[in-house]
This record gives structure tokens, C-alpha cells and sequence, in this order.
């Protein structure tokens, strides 16, 4: 094995401490640039909207005339929305995970259906809404009422809350479950009050991170036909309705006719922003408080 010199070292060694502070460099650069142009956005989103959110623009009906325009039914309607894609979205992706993982048998077929579940996890959200208004559409003869776009929804987000789960179950350690096999308790005992207990602050979070990206979606509602402008407000889930990232997106659109919607838009850009800021936060919340050190 070939020595190397007292020289060799000493220029190896500042090669490497060089090679680290680039690289340090490198990455605070990377971070910083994200966060710029963060702030920037962030910055011209508050400044163009903080003015026009009031007591009014939070409880007043849409409107073809922007200084008497509200928000409220999207409000509304996104709350319906999200009263269809929760349970549903839990419901399924929950107990799909359950039994990929405590009931299903290893083999190609698992594999085969794991694999396309984590690939349905990154298909665009437009065919996800293609996928709606040809099935609870048309099909079902639902029309654009709430519960078609939740049920859009709900296969949007079922991926990500399946992936969830199976790691939030997986992350359970093995003992566990053997444990309360010895103590005598059936496979659906040691589910029920060992590993969904612990694996809960696992499956609660991705579900709340998942919810969090239904909220901001547009695509699907879009292609299913929710309505650029709702007058009445949801009072169900067989109502017609919009939402507040369907609203900031036509806003958008007509602020190329009248400049007081880019305003009217950035407004519900924060009351959008809020809403995620609270779904996250409470995420974080019951991670730290029910996550369980085994």
C-alpha cells in the first residue's frame, strides 16, 4: 500500500476543507434562493390583497361587480368539499393499508399492486378530474354538485394517504404485535388497539398533508365543471358549488379585463394560505403530541 507524504496529506486535507465549505456554500445558496423568491411572492400576494380582505369580502356573496364581491361560498363550498374527502379519503386509504399490510400475502400480486399505488401518486390531477366527470358526472348522473368533486378528490389523495399509512403501520416495531399475539388477542385485536394507536400520529399527519393539497387543487374541479361564479351559497353535499382556488383562478383569468380582480385574487390568496398555514400547523401539532417513542 503506497504512503502518502506529510505534503500529500496536508494538500489532501485542505483539498477536503475546501471541498466542504464550497459545498456549504453551495446549498445555503440553494436555500436562500428558494426562500427569496418566497418572500418576494409572499411580499406582492399581501401588499396587492391584505386591502380588500374586511368583514364584507369574508361573508358576502359573489359578485359580477368586484368592489361587492365576497367569498363566502367558496368559503362554504370549500368546507363541504372537504366534509366529503375526509371521511372518504380515510375510510379507504386506511383500511387499504390495513390489509396490504397485515392481511395481504406477499408475492408479485403485492407487488404489482404496491408499485402502481406509489405511480397513481404522482398521475397529473387533470386526469384525476378526467376520471370524475366521465365517472360521478356523467355516469352517475351526479352533475357538478359537491359530492362528485369530493369523490374526484378523494381519488386525487387516496394514494398519498394509502403510502401514508403502510409507513406509519411499518414503523411499528415487530415485538408489538407478537406481544399481544402471545397474550392471546385475534389479528384484528392487535390492529385495533396496538397498531393503529401507535401508528395513528403517522396516519393522522400524511392525512392532514394530503387534505392540505386537496384544498389547493384546481384541475380537477375545473374539468369537472365547477362554476366560475356561484351566487347561492352550498348548503349540501348535493349542491353546486366553487371553491377558493377554483375562484382565484378565474379571477385571475378576468383580471386581464378588470385590474380590481388580481386584487380580489391575491385576497383569497390569503385566506387560502391561512386555511393550509392551520391544517399544517395542526399536523405538526398532533405529531408532537401523540407521536410515541418504542
Amino acid at each position: 500500500m503506497k504512503h502518502l507524504s506529510e505534503k500529500q496529506h496536508i494538500r489532501r486535507t485542505k483539498f477536503r476543507l475546501f471541498l466542504n465549505k464550497f459545498s456549504k456554500s453551495i446549498f445555503m445558496l440553494a436555500a436562500f434562493f428558494g426562500l427569496f423568491f418566497l418572500v418576494v411572492l409572499l411580499s406582492k400576494v399581501v401588499a396587492d390583497g391584505i386591502g380588500f380582505i374586511n368583514f364584507d369580502f369574508l361573508t358576502g356573496k359573489l359578485s359580477t361587480q368586484p368592489e361587492r364581491a365576497g367569498i363566502m361560498g367558496a368559503i362554504l363550498g370549500t368546507f363541504w368539499l372537504m366534509l366529503v374527502v375526509a371521511p372518504v379519503t380515510m375510510f379507504l386509504g386506511v383500511g387499504t393499508a390495513i390489509y396490504l399490510e397485515m392481511y395481504a400475502k406477499k408475492g408479485r400480486v403485492l407487488d404489482f399492486i404496491q408499485t402502481n399505488i406509489s405511480n397513481l401518486a404522482g398521475v397529473p390531477s387533470i386526469v384525476y378530474g378526467i376520471l370524475g366527470m366521465t365517472v360521478f358526472v356523467r355516469a352517475m348522473n351526479l352533475g357538478n354538485v359537491v359530492l362528485a368533486g369530493g369523490l374526484a378528490m378523494s381519488l386525487l389523495i387516496l394514494p398519498i394517504v394509502i403510502v401514508a399509512s403502510q409507513e406509519a403501520i411499518r414503523s411499528i416495531p415487530f415485538f408489538l404485535s407478537e406481544a399481544a399475539y402471545g397474550l392471546g388477542a385475534t389479528k384484528w385485536q392487535t390492529i385495533q388497539r396496538v397498531i393503529l394507536p401507535a401508528s395513528l400520529p403517522g396516519i393522522l399527519t400524511g392525512a392532514i398533508l394530503a387534505l392540505s393539497r386537496a384544498i389547493g387543487e384546481t384541475a380537477p374541479l375545473v374539468v369537472i365543471g365547477i362554476p366560475a361564479l356561484l351566487i347561492p351559497f352550498p348548503g349540501g353535499i348535493m349542491d353546486r358549488f366553487t371553491v377558493l382556488p377554483v375562484q382565484i383562478y378565474y379571477w385571475t383569468l378576468d383580471a386581464s379585463l378588470v385590474a380590481e380582480y388580481a386584487n380580489l385574487a391575491a385576497a383569497t390568496i390569503i385566506v387560502l394560505l391561512v386555511a393550509l398555514f392551520i391544517l399544517n400547523s395542526t399536523a405538526i401539532i398532533i405529531r408532537n403530541k401523540f407521536q410515541r417513542v418504542f
